[in-house]
Formats: C-alpha cells, structure tokens, sequence
C-alpha cells in the first residue's frame, strides 16, 4: 500500500470544511405581518411587461421545495408522469395520484415595504385569489398601471391570522391608495430598486430529470427508501393557500405505492417504463 496516499485521504476526510453560509431569506422574501403593511409593487427588472413572475413547485415529493424543469423550458419527470397516468384507461386512483402530483402555481413580485426603504426590494409571493385582484385592478380604468414610478399608486395589505380565518393560515386582503404618488422622491433610489432585484428564476435550486425521476420514484414507494432517507416535504402558506416560501414547512407523507401485482416484474422496470 502506498502509506503517504492514503495518509493523505485520511486528512482530507478527517479536515474540517468551512461551514456553509446559510441564505438569508428575509433579505429575498417578504411577507405581510399580521395588521396593516403598506407596500408599492416596483416594475420588474427582468420583464417590462409585467411585474408578476409565475412559478410551478412540487411539495411534498422531497425535502424540499421543487421548482419544475417547466419553468425554465426543460423536460419535467413529474409531468411526465401525471401525464402518463391520465392517457391510459380511467381509473379513479390514477387520476387522483395525477392530480396530486400536478405542480403548484406561485406568483412573485418585486415590492418595496413603505418603512422598511433600506431594505430594497423584496419578493412578495401570493396565490391564486390576490393574483386575480391585482390583475382586475390594473385593468381599472379609474387604478390602472399602479407600477408607474411617477404616478404609480401604494396598496395597503390588512392581514389576520388563524384566529380570524378559521383555518391554520393567514389571510391577506389588498386595496390600492386613494392617492397616486411617486415611488420615490431620490431618483438614484429609484434607479437602484428598478435594477437591484432578486430573480424569482434564480432564487431556487434547479433538480436536474434524474434527480427529480429518483425523488419521484421514492416518493411512490416510500418503503424502499433507504435508512435516513427523507421521503416526505413540508409546504406551508403565509396568506390562503397551503404552498409557501421554501423553509416553513408542514409534514406531508405519500399514500401511493407502484402496482406490485406483476410479481416477475421489477418495480423499478415498471417505473422506467412509463419514461420510455
């Protein structure tokens, strides 16, 4: 044996690594708090045309929050999945195991916090019902582009918790400033938050087909995951939906398994199959 080789492996494997610098995600992320908060929607730096960037997610596949291939134009093993499973002959489990593996939908927007300006611009994301009342309000002849940097228009947010809902979530209601105003007086601020944004696209980690297929294929049959493996992901929500931002989470566990009936057949070559 080559000693010095292997005294050297040893000491690479008994050094210690740098730890790891955790993300700071209230510098990324913002949420309403519980009462009133006022904030303006800054135009996007990376669309024109919009503010809103939507997002699909998986929750509940791994650990983690999964943001889907589809965003990005690449091929998604989850959807493909789904998909595969509504093309073959009706069966009610299958479509309610397609529907369940169907992504989640996030909206994002770049917001200023009216008091909290040194901040700079957060990401605010919401679901489904406040996504339509922005929508309608900027189609409001008498609101229209609450965007505009000179004659754009702040919103106050009202949130109540669970006490209020009935349910284990907040629940955020919006309405827009009577008054129009700039987004700042400081035109170099105002120049800093139009380019200085985080990017809803950039924020979360990208899984590649395979790491998704094996998070999938576990996820379905959780018996045969290994000691120590984790099968299930968390998700919680800030506002109305269970689906939130990426580290509160709430245990979810898969109650779908493979069809074992073809006992000559490996689960595995039967899950492969449907990607063929």
């Amino acid at each position: 044996m080559d000693l010095s080789l292997l005294k050297k492996r040893l000491d690479t494997l008994q050094s210690k690594s740098a730890p790891s610098q955790k993300t700071d995600y209230s510098t990324i992320f913002w949420r309403p708090p519980v009462g009133k908060a006022q904030v303006r929607i800054v135009p996007s730096a990376y669309d024109s045309k919009s503010p809103f960037t939507e997002l699909k997610f998986y929750y509940g596949i791994t650990n983690k929050v999964m943001v889907s291939p589809l965003n990005f134009g690449d091929k998604d093993p989850i959807a493909e999945f789904a998909a595969k499973l509504r093309q073959g002959e009706y069966d009610r489990e299958n479509f309610s195991l397609a529907k369940k593996l169907d992504p989640k939908t996030r909206i994002f927007i770049p917001v200023i916090v009216r008091g909290e300006e040194d901040k700079g611009v957060r990401l605010w994301q919401f679901g489904k019902m406040i996504y339509e009342d922005l929508l309608s309000m900027a189609m409001d002849d008498e609101i229209g582009d609450y965007t505009d940097i000179v004659n754009g228009r702040d919103f106050t947010l009202e949130t109540v918790g669970p006490e209020s809902t009935g349910t284990n979530y907040n629940k955020t209601s919006v309405r827009p400033r009577m008054k129009t105003t700039p987004l700042s007086s400081d035109k170099t601020q105002v120049e800093t938050w139009i380019k200085e944004q985080p990017n809803p696209k950039d924020v979360f980690k990208r899984f590649t087909f395979d790491e998704m297929k094996s998070a999938l294929a576990k996820w379905l049959s959780p018996e045969e995951a290994e000691e120590g493996d984790i099968i299930s992901e968390p998700a919680n929500d800030f506002d109305n939906d269970p689906k939130d931002l990426p580290w509160e989470k709430e245990e979810t566990k898969s109650k779908f398994s493979l069809d074992t009936s073809n006992a000559k057949e490996k689960k595995e070559d039967k899950f492969d199959k449907l990607f063929n």
